[in-house]
C-alpha cells in the first residue's frame, strides 16, 4: 500500500465502538494519520493505531487485595480418620453428631402433641351509615 492521503480506509480502535473498525482519514500530521472518523458510529478520534486503552485497574486496590489473599490461609477440615493426630483436641458437639449419627441408647418415640390454633378474627370496620336523602 502506497502513502496514506486524507479520506482513505484505515483500520483503527473507535474508543465509542470500543473495537477496531473501519475509519475515514480526516486529518494528517508529518505524513501520518492525526485524526480518523469512525465510518460506523461516525466519530472523530486521534489516531491509535489499532491499539485499545489500557486497562483500568487501580495498582492500590490491587495491591491490597493481594495483600489480603496473602493474609487467608484455609483451615484444614477435620476428617473422621485423622483421630490420631487430634487425639487432645475436643470435637464441636454438631461435629460429634455428624460423626455418630446413630446414639448409644435408643430414645422412645414420642407422640406429637396436638396443637390448637386459633383462628384470628378480622377487625371490624365500622363506617358510619349514610343517610337517605329522598322522599319523606
Amino acid at each position: 500500500m502506497g502513502e496514506i492521503r486524507l479520506g482513505d480506509i484505515i483500520d483503527d480502535y473507535c474508543v465509542k465502538c470500543k473495537r477496531i473498525m473501519n475509519h475515514a482519514v480526516v486529518s494528517m500530521l508529518n505524513g501520518e494519520p492525526a485524526k480518523v472518523r469512525c465510518r460506523t458510529c461516525h466519530n472523530d478520534h486521534d489516531y491509535r493505531h489499532e491499539l485499545p486503552p489500557p486497562p483500568k485497574v487501580d495498582s492500590r486496590k490491587q495491591a491490597l487485595f493481594n495483600e489480603v489473599l496473602a493474609k487467608v490461609t484455609p483451615v484444614p477440615a477435620a476428617t473422621p480418620g485423622t483421630a490420631d493426630a487430634d487425639a487432645g483436641a475436643e470435637l464441636d458437639p454438631v461435629l460429634e453428631a455428624v460423626l455418630d449419627p446413630v446414639p448409644d441408647e435408643p430414645e422412645e418415640e414420642a407422640a406429637p402433641a396436638e396443637v390448637k390454633v386459633k383462628k384470628a378474627k378480622p377487625a371490624a370496620k365500622t363506617k358510619p351509615k349514610a343517610k337517605a336523602k329522598g322522599n319523606k
